[in-house]
């Protein structure tokens, strides 16, 4: 086997864009290095789910349901729009 094929692997601290930081392995620069990031896991919107909404005015999706409105018979909607109308009529004649 090749000696010196793997790359050193020491300890380096990362700084976190709070100011937090913590020590862990890596082959990133110098031993006892410190890596100060940018983004992290606590401030990026693709960790922490923030300033991102899906918005379909009548795009993509709502081609989709216009497309296939009709194709599985009435949709659940109208079946729960249908109970509520014929509860309503039972309801009267109970009444009366």
């Amino acid at each position: 086997m090749k000696k010196d094929t793997h790359p050193d692997y020491h300890m380096i601290t990362v700084k976190m864009t709070d100011g937090s930081s913590f020590q862990t392995r890596s082959t990133w620069g110098e031993a006892n290095g410190t890596l100060v990031l940018d983004i992290d896991p606590t401030t990026h919107p693709a960790w922490t789910g923030g300033g991102q909404k899906i918005l379909d005015r009548d795009g993509r999706v709502g081609k989709f349901n216009k497309k296939f409105e009709g194709f599985l018979g009435n949709s659940s909607k109208n079946d729960s729009s249908e109970k509520n109308t014929s509860d309503n009529t039972a309801q009267e004649e109970t009444k009366s």
